[in-house]
C-alpha cells in the first residue's frame, strides 16, 4: 500500500467535522496543478509542505512558492496518475484545548490587531504627510519616512494606497450590513499590504469586485497576491474590438503594424470594403488584405476621404486593362501610396487612362 497522508480532526471525542484523506500527497512528491488553477493551470511544482488539511505550500519554477488547495494539485507517482480517497466532512482542525468565552473574544480582538496592522501603518502615515507633520524636523515626506521608519517613499505610498483599499472594502461591504466588518469576523479582509497593492490603481467598485473574485478562488480565505494580481489582470484584457463598432464600409485609413509579406504595405492607403466579425477587409492600389482595426490608423483630412476611393478604382482599372510595361508599374505604385493627388499626378494618371483606352468616371 502506497504512504498516505491522512489529516484527522478533533481530540474532544466530538465527531470531526471535516478531514480528506489523499494517497501520494506527501512532503517533497511532485505534482501538477489541474487546467481548472485561474492562476497556474498545467504548471509542474514540488510540494514542501502540507500546513493544513486542505492546501499544500508548492514550489514553483524559479523557486517561488504559493499555497493551493489539493483540490487543485494531481500528484505524479510512477504511474502519473491521482488515487484520492475522498471522505469529507466540516472541520479542518483539531481541537486541542477548548477557550472560554472571554478567551475566544480576546483571541478575535488580538486576532483582528494583526490583521489591521498594515491599515494602521498606512492611514497613520497619510495622516502624518497630509497634515504635513513632519515639518518641524524634514523638509520632505520621503527623508522622514527615510529617517523614522527606514523605509523609501513608495513603501510608504503602498502603505497608504493599502490602507485606502482596506478602509473601501469594509465601507462598501458594510453598506449591506448592519455589523462594522473590520470585526465581523465572518468577513474575509486583507491581512498584508500585499494583498492589495494590485486593487490600489482600480475603481472602489472595481477593487470590491476583484477582491471577492479572489477569495472565491482562495475558497474562501485570504488570498495571496498573486492570485489578486492575476483577477485584477483579467479585469483589464480589453475583448477584441468588433469591426462593426470601429468602422464604416467606405472609411479610409492607413495601415500600419502590418508583419510579414504584408509589412510593405505599412504606411498605405485604404479603403474599408468588407467587415468582418473583428477583422476588416480593406483595399490597397494593388490587391485586398483582411486586417484587424489596431492595424487602421483612420484619416480625417476631407480632401483624402473624398477622392481616395476614386483614385484607388481609377487605379484598379489601369491596371486590369493590359499587360504593364514597367514606368506604367512605377507610376501606378506611387500613385497608390497617395491619399490625394496633386495637379501633376493627377495629368499622370489621365494620361495612362487615356493611353490604355480606359474612360474616366
Amino acid at each position: 500500500m502506497p504512504k498516505t497522508q491522512s489529516h484527522s480532526l478533533s481530540s474532544t471525542g466530538k465527531e470531526p467535522l471535516e478531514s480528506v484523506e489523499y494517497i501520494n500527497f506527501k512532503v517533497g512528491s511532485s505534482a501538477t496543478i489541474k487546467s481548472n488553477h485561474p492562476i497556474f493551470p498545467g504548471v509542474n511544482c514540488t510540494i514542501t509542505a502540507l500546513p493544513s488539511p486542505d492546501a499544500a505550500i508548492v514550489e514553483l519554477k524559479g523557486g517561488v512558492r504559493e499555497r493551493l488547495l489539493l483540490k487543485y494539485l494531481e500528484p505524479l507517482d510512477e504511474s502519473r496518475s491521482l488515487k484520492q480517497v475522498q471522505k469529507l466532512t466540516l472541520n479542518r482542525f483539531e481541537i486541542i484545548e477548548e477557550l472560554s468565552p472571554d478567551e475566544e473574544r480576546e483571541r478575535h480582538r488580538l486576532e483582528l490587531k494583526v490583521e489591521r496592522a498594515f491599515y494602521e501603518a498606512g492611514a497613520g502615515l497619510r495622516d502624518l504627510r497630509d497634515l504635513r507633520l513632519y515639518r518641524s524636523t524634514h523638509k520632505t515626506f520621503e527623508q522622514y519616512c527615510q529617517d523614522r521608519f527606514g523605509h523609501s517613499r513608495q513603501k510608504s505610498n503602498y502603505l497608504i494606497g493599502a490602507a485606502d483599499v482596506y478602509k473601501n472594502l469594509t465601507t462598501i461591504c458594510c453598506q449591506n450590513s448592519a455589523d462594522d466588518l473590520t470585526t465581523n469576523r465572518a468577513q474575509i479582509l486583507p491581512t498584508l499590504e500585499g494583498q492589495v497593492r494590485p486593487l490600489t490603481k482600480l475603481q472602489p467598485e472595481e477593487q470590491r469586485l476583484c477582491w471577492q473574485q479572489a477569495v472565491d478562488l482562495a475558497d474562501g480565505k485570504v488570498p495571496t497576491g498573486r492570485i489578486v494580481k492575476g483577477v485584477v489582470e483579467r479585469l483589464k484584457e480589453k475583448p477584441p474590438n468588433l469591426a462593426t463598432d470601429f468602422c464604416f464600409v467606405g472609411d479610409v485609413f492607413t495601415l500600419n503594424r502590418l508583419e510579414a509579406s504584408e509589412r510593405k504595405y505599412n504606411g498605405y492607403p485604404c479603403v474599408a470594403v468588407e467587415l468582418n466579425d473583428f477583422t476588416i477587409d480593406v483595399e490597397v492600389y494593388d490587391t485586398r488584405l483582411s486586417v484587424k482595426p489596431e492595424n487602421l490608423k483612420k484619416i480625417d483630412a476631407p480632401d483624402a476621404r473624398r477622392q481616395l476611393p476614386a483614385i484607388q478604382k481609377r487605379i484598379k482599372r489601369v491596371r486590369n486593362a493590359r499587360t504593364l510595361d514597367r514606368s506604367t508599374c512605377a507610376v501606378l505604385e506611387h500613385l497608390g501610396q497617395q491619399m490625394y493627388l496633386t495637379p501633376m499626378e493627377e495629368k499622370l494618371l489621365c494620361f495612362l487612362e487615356k493611353e490604355y483606352g480606359i474612360q474616366s468616371q
